[in-house]
């Protein structure tokens, strides 16, 4: 007998009024405008172009893409599930950024006891917000939108607090977001999906399949995503040569990624023909696996290995681990994230550490102690005052060694997974409880549970009037 899932009537807009009350108020007692967006500290003799508005605003509109576009399509894959793909994806990410800010802004309270917001502060939302939204993939299909909410609700303070905490104490380099973004999401998510295992689904679903529409959209979304991740990598780094090679390494990952995408895809098919699910996320492994070390000077050799090294895992993942992952330890990765963002994360880190090892003023300058702020000499090092000679904006640093500085990134990757995959078991468990309408096995990945859906949207498009010609001209119109 089948089992219908609760209605959302009451219980969506219940949590969805409630918090945005509790948000209102957070905001008029606790935001308010920087120094860049308060009228009383701008005039008519302010250089508009020295507000960094300029200087921010383009990339928090290319990672918007991505938040909104990019993952919102891509998400879209299934045949019966497209709404619930995009529109929840919209609807967690506008949630989770809302919440981000205030969560985040926790850590930022100036003298005044205020959070002083400006385009900055969205950019870091709309970091933690790609965070909800990777673990989200691992439960695809499998949620109600009211657990989609919860699930943003407590992963963006565990992942602020890890974040705050790894900055502050471990001070590690994460330019691209490698540990803090792309391993932190991953096993989040693994976490969640281990604890909502649902072993009917391990046998097949009947609904847990694509159509050429839907691959269609998901793979834009994978467009979206690769013309804009060089300004996710780069958004936080060093304004000048740093984001420069940012870019550089990042465009040079991705290019690798996806040639070697296509020619694993052909190989590892039993056929010779391309998957489509390798073209829509293998080609984006490149991003991730330059990500920690995307700013230091690797050379563009190095950031194409990369590119190549964390392709050909994350394929090997798609074809043989997660249907290991998902037979022998319960974990029901819907979209791979442990391909796309796990595996690539630890190669990105091991490459990471490798590059701060490496790192002398030989080749950096030094500009080194403006990467690796936390090698710079402390204050009072006769080493520090010459350096401020050549670069006064250089900073007293802790004076930590290659070999030191190589363990807390160590340290930071270990406590990071620790931290993420209790978070997410944590969370499973309370994403278990029945008032947040969780579907049955039967409704899983199928719109029509939570949507208004056209009819017979669950019929396959017929194309009639097919005529083959002798000559193979095929001519078709629709039905």
């Amino acid at each position: 007998m089948k089992t219908y899932s609760p209605s959302l009537r009451v219980r969506l807009p219940v949590f969805v009024f409630v918090t945005e009350l509790i948000i209102l108020t957070i905001y008029a007692a606790f935001v308010t405008y920087d120094g860049n967006s308060d009228a009383k500290l701008q005039t008519n003799m302010t250089n508009p172009m020295e507000n960094a508005m300029y200087r921010d605003y383009p990339y928090f509109m290319d990672i918007q893409v991505m938040i909104f576009l990019g993952f919102g399509c891509l998400l879209a894959f299934f045949r019966l599930y497209g709404f619930g793909g995009m529109v929840f994806n919209f609807l967690t990410a506008t949630f989770a950024i809302q919440w981000a800010i205030l969560v985040q802004g926790y850590f930022q309270f100036s003298h005044d006891g205020k959070i002083h917001l400006g385009v900055i502060n969205l950019i870091n939302a709309e970091f933690a917000c790609a965070v909800v939204l990777i673990s989200f993939g691992a439960v695809l299909g499998k949620t109600s939108p009211l657990q989609l909410l919860v699930m943003a609700l407590l992963e963006v303070p565990v992942f602020s607090v890890t974040e705050w905490a790894v900055l502050k104490y471990l001070k590690i380099n994460d330019a691209g977001g490698s540990i803090l973004i792309h391993l932190f999401a991953c096993y989040f998510g693994l976490g969640v999906t281990f604890v909502l295992y649902r072993p009917r689904l391990n046998e097949g679903h009947a609904k847990e399949n694509t159509s050429y529409q839907s691959d269609m959209l998901s793979m834009v979304g994978t467009l979206f995503l690769w013309v804009f991740w060089p300004s996710f990598n780069s958004a936080l780094t060093l304004k000048g040569d740093d984001q420069h090679r940012a870019v550089l390494h990042t465009f040079i990952g991705l290019s690798a990624s996806t040639l070697t995408a296509f020619a694993l895809s052909a190989m590892l098919n039993k056929n010779g023909k391309l998957t489509m699910a390798d073209v829509q996320n293998v080609t984006l492994a490149g991003g991730v696996t330059v990500g920690a070390s995307v700013d230091m000077m690797i050379s563009p050799a190095c950031a194409y290995a990369l590119g190549m090294a964390g392709c050909t895992a994350c394929m090997l993942g798609y074809k043989y681990l997660s249907p290991f992952l998902a037979r022998r330890l319960r974990i029901q990765d819907e979209c791979g994230i442990h391909n796309l963002h796990g595996l690539t994360g630890l190669i990105s880190c091991t490459a990471g550490i490798v590059a701060i090892l490496l790192a002398s003023e030989e080749v950096y300058g030094p500009s080194m102690y403006e990467i690796f702020t936390h090698r710079a000499p402390v204050a009072g090092d006769p080493k520090l005052i010459e350096l401020q000679k050549l670069i006064p904006g250089i900073k007293p640093g802790l004076g930590r060694t290659a070999q030191e500085q190589a363990l807390f990134q160590v340290a930071a990757v270990l406590s990071t997974i620790a931290v993420s995959g209790m978070g997410g078991i944590l969370t499973g468990f309370v994403l278990k409880l029945p008032y947040l309408a969780p579907p049955a096995d039967d409704f899983c990945f199928d719109d029509g549970l939570f949507f208004d859906v056209p009819p017979h949207y669950d019929s396959p498009l017929k194309l009639n009037n097919m005529v083959a010609t002798d000559d193979s001209t095929t001519s078709c119109t629709n039905a």
